[in-house]
């Protein structure tokens, strides 16, 4: 009996510990609530996003709401979003700060802080109005970041770009932004008397009229793309939309003050970074939360901006690079030939070299004939092995598919591709720098490798496209393979050192199920791997089903 006392007294004492342990714990966990002006198709909130998760880090919990004032913006939905929030807001654990991004987000949390905030620090970023900012700031625990696009720098840049420019025209709207943005333009025209200050006012003119003012913008022009929403017809326009209608109607170079849209078509510009204005917005609320600091200056924190421009519409209107600040980011810029195959030429050359010596010395030394023809084989091996490689993932490449695709179906043996197309590879490219680019091909040319086995083998296709072959064409093992690969986009990338989520699409098709002829079998593979990306992406189609479909 006392040794079951003694037991007893001892599990009471490793509970109440434990309990402790996970008490200690659910009080140092840290919940941030990021509310967006826009929705998550808005490119600029994807990048806030991004920055805001940067700088949390790692240990704090981030959740969304977006206001969608960009397709939707009237009384009626605002009270439907201050419904839904409060309601969620009751029915969850509370936030230790809120992070508001753009100028609607911050006037409807101040509206409603006694309601719904009441305690929680705000912390803004991206708000445009320098007045609200100003004001907002005043009021206790708000604080938070500008986005303060700069007009003066990119008229000077318009300026070394086109020297001759008599005229500046902005392209705004009538939305919140663009009424902020608009009296920070026309305050630019004191400083440039010599140049005439003029708009193209989307929201008041029809989509045909809008198209027709961005033609008649002249030669002696500068023209800056600050925000355009909508127009007078009722459309909307997503930012690629805004974008397309620019570059397909204007004939000259759009500058751009913010990172959305460079590497589309616009020129760039002097821009503030919506990833740095997240990433600092965010490093604020956690060093307010963590107590490290209050951070609850009486000035907002200025906007972070930097140069950046996109070399192909550069070079398309005959603009030299050498006129741009020496920091200035260039996106799409190509490297010269020499520089750009330096790793490959390098390699090539030792090897041609080689060659050379060895004919040479075969030609004295008879003697040593055998011996230095041997070697001469060897290299040949060696040069016949790098061209079936790929040089960036050290997988097998296109051309040795092509041979081992063939050879099966000379062959009649039954086998399966499967096309990967990496999502939105581009925004990685543009977002994050093509060095990052170049990580995401590695790793997952490294996660493939790991998948590799006799009957299946990955290839890198061309640019973010792989392709595998799997020798069967049994459904049972080929659905298998299919979920092995979708799963190797499952875990995140470390992109440039930073964690990020990288998707695929994945297309497949079968030898002789689906056709007995080898580029009939890619086509089909990469047609079900666009209805992928049709459908939603990050998944996998079989061309039989899609074609059913």
């Amino acid at each position: 009996m006392k040794k079951f006392g003694k037991k007893l007294f001892l599990l009471m004492i490793i509970c109440w510990c434990f309990a402790g342990v996970r008490t200690h714990a659910a009080e140092t966990e840290k919940r941030v609530l990021f509310i967006s002006s826009y929705s998550y198709a808005w490119e600029q909130v994807q990048t806030q996003i991004e920055g805001i998760q940067a700088g949390l880090g790692n240990g704090v919990t981030l959740d969304y709401e977006f206001m969608d004032t960009k397709r939707v913006d009237d009384e009626t939905s605002l009270q439907l979003f201050h419904d839904g929030l409060a309601y969620r807001l009751a029915h969850v654990e509370p936030y230790n700060a809120v992070i508001l991004g753009d100028d609607a987000a911050l006037i409807f949390a101040l509206e409603y802080r006694e309601e719904l905030f009441e305690g929680i620090p705000l912390v803004f970023e991206g708000v445009n109005s320098e007045q609200l900012a100003a004001e907002a700031v005043q009021e206790p625990m708000v604080t938070g970041v500008l986005e303060k696009l700069s007009v003066e720098n990119n008229i000077e840049l318009g300026l070394k770009i086109n020297p001759d420019a008599q005229k500046v025209v902005a392209i705004l709207d009538d939305t919140i932004t663009g009424q902020a943005e608009r009296t920070r333009f026309y305050k630019c025209a004191e400083q440039y008397p010599e140049l005439e200050f003029s708009e193209i006012n989307t929201s008041q003119l029809s989509t045909y009229n809008l198209h027709n003012a961005l033609s008649k913008v002249s030669d002696d022009s500068i023209l800056i793309y600050i925000v355009m929403t909508e127009d007078a017809s009722g459309k909307k326009y997503t930012n690629s939309q805004a974008i397309n209608m620019i570059t397909k109607s204007a004939n000259v170079p759009a500058l751009r003050m913010v990172e959305g849209g460079i590497g589309e078509g616009l020129l760039g510009g002097n821009i503030a970074s919506m990833y740095k204005s997240g990433e600092i917005a965010a490093r604020m609320a956690k060093a307010i939360i963590s107590g490290t600091s209050t951070y609850y200056d009486k000035v907002p924190v200025d906007s972070p901006n930097i140069y950046c421009v996109d070399a192909q519409v550069m070079e398309k209107f005959g603009i030299s690079l050498s006129i741009l600040p020496e920091e200035t980011e260039i996106v799409n810029y190509k490297t010269p030939f020499l520089q750009r195959n330096k790793e490959t030429l390098i390699p090539g050359c030792i090897v041609i070299m080689v060659l050379i010596a060895v004919i040479v010395w075969v030609g004295i030394d008879n003697r040593r004939r055998r011996k230095l023809l041997q070697e001469l084989k060897e290299a040949k091996k060696i040069v016949e092995s790098a061209s079936e490689h790929d040089f960036l993932t050290g997988i097998p490449n296109r051309s040795k598919f092509m041979g081992d695709l063939n050879q099966l179906i000379k062959e009649k043996k039954p086998c399966t591709i499967m096309m990967i197309d990496i999502d939105d590879f581009k925004i990685i490219n543009d977002t994050l720098g093509h060095t990052a680019g170049d990580d995401a091909l590695r790793q997952i040319a490294g996660r493939l490798k790991e998948m590799e086995s006799q009957i299946l083998t990955p290839y890198r296709f061309a640019g973010d496209e792989f392709i595998l072959i799997l020798q069967s064409a049994q459904p049972k093992i080929v659905e298998k393979a299919a979920y092995q690969c979708r799963q190797i986009f499952s875990k995140p990338f470390s992109l440039c050192g930073n964690q990020a989520r990288v998707c695929g699409s994945i297309g497949i098709a079968s030898y002789p199920n689906d056709t007995e002829d080898a580029e009939q079998l890619i086509i089909y593979a990469d047609d079900a791997m666009y209805h992928v990306k049709k459908s939603g992406k990050n998944d996998f189609a079989f061309y039989d089903r899609r074609k059913l479909s």
